[in-house]
């Protein structure tokens, strides 16, 4: 694997690779197997967070030659049932001081307990638990992706925007179906939604892939939601299980949000505006496809450690954590605002896109909600509500 940060960075900058002047970033991912395809327009992806992060190393990479800070990128995958403290330990032996993980929650926790994390800062990019920024935070644990409750709570403020108050909520039987229900419960009483019924999903989904699915499913969804009136049905469906059946099926002509149909997500395809045309265009060049939240995420991630380290003129992981932590730190993101990290739980202030499934619908957060400090803290918990005590 070191040979592999080497290949990156001869590759990047076709300069030697020697000299107190490069800064390695460890990129760490856990084995997953492929999800089954709900649309036949479904292509598995292979190298979903990684390909952020290369494309972010590029980019670092040609910052740095205007100040001789050169970057490589190690790359590791935890297999299945493999230790996650091992994984984080052979990155530590050969020297890197700065992770991005890309791991679910669980997996994240048991390597940031890892006794040779204590030296190490760990970027989270892709578990949204809210429990992370809270009761589990960590003093070496920054979160690059949104959370759950960001993720609702610009969701809510757009629904307030447009007075689709009166929710009907459909919740998926895995348990990140029900954190992110819960997120929803919360965002509804902050933002005066009312939640009028709530349905647990329970139909087996493969069938629709079947030759008479549609016929079943013309059925099954209208008995689901004949449910008393209401504005908007808000799906949380993050296993992506169901959620792509709903749309056109319901009892009711009802738009449906959520994790599906008009999505809250921190990055999507669809997303060109504020220069993204030029990182989607530098993403398609690398990876054969459009950049996912996921992969944003990561590019986010990897991006924010190289601006760190070339605006400290350092390589020194407190120093760098500090400054990320500090209120001089801004990314330039492709969202509209720059982009910070809250000292108090670790979570990247950021816009949360409002995608639909071809074009952006809007951004959050929504004219006329104030904050006192940064408008962006009006998405997922704000200071006085943080239960994070490192």
């Amino acid at each position: 694997m070191r040979c592999l940060a080497l290949v990156v960075l001869a590759m990047l900058t076709g300069s030697p690779v020697l000299g107190e002047d490069l800064l390695t970033i460890g990129m760490l991912t856990q084995a997953r197997d492929l999800v089954q395809p709900v649309s036949p327009l479904d292509r598995p992806v292979t190298d979903e967070g990684i390909a952020g992060a290369r494309l972010a190393i590029a980019d670092n990479a040609a910052t740095g030659r205007f100040t001789g800070r050169r970057f490589a990128l190690v790359e590791r995958t935890i297999p299945n049932e493999g230790d996650p403290a091992a994984a984080l330990r052979s990155l530590a032996e050969e020297g890197v001081r700065f992770v991005v993980a890309d791991l679910d929650a669980a997996t994240l926790l048991a390597a940031a307990a890892a006794p040779e994390a204590r030296d190490l800062l760990i970027l989270n990019g892709r578990a949204p638990d809210d429990a992370l920024r809270n009761e589990a935070c960590r003093e070496n644990l920054l979160h690059v992706v949104p959370s759950r409750a960001m993720l609702a709570d610009g969701l809510a403020q757009y629904l307030a925007f447009k007075r689709w108050r009166r929710w009907f909520v459909v919740v998926g039987p895995q348990a990140g179906d029900r954190l992110y229900a819960d997120a929803l419960r919360r965002a509804a009483k902050r933002f005066g939604h009312e939640i009028v019924a709530e349905r647990e999903w329970t139909f087996r989904a493969g069938q629709g892939r079947t030759d008479t699915g549609h016929v079943t499913l013309q059925s099954e969804v209208p008995a689901l939601t004949r449910v008393p009136d209401h504005d908007v049905l808000v799906v949380a469906d993050e296993g992506n299980e169901f959620g792509e059946y709903l749309p056109g099926r319901t009892a009711l002509p009802r738009p449906v949000v959520g994790t599906h149909g008009i999505v809250a997500t921190g990055w999507s395809a669809v997303s060109d505006a504020w220069g993204a045309t030029q990182l989607q265009s530098r993403f398609e060049k690398l990876a054969g496809r459009r950049m996912g939240a996921v992969d944003y995420a990561a590019w986010a991630a990897v991006r924010a450690i190289g601006e760190a380290a070339i605006r400290t003129g350092t390589g020194d992981r407190r120093a760098i954590g500090d400054y990320l932590r500090g209120p001089d730190f801004l990314l330039s993101g492709f969202k509209g605002q720059g982009q910070s990290f809250r000292p108090w739980d670790g979570q990247m202030r950021q816009p949360i896109l409002v995608a639909g499934p071809r074009m952006l619908v809007s951004v959050s957060p929504q004219p006329g909600f104030l904050h006192q400090g940064s408008e962006l803290d009006t998405l997922g918990f704000d200071r006085e509500e943080s239960r994070c005590r490192r």
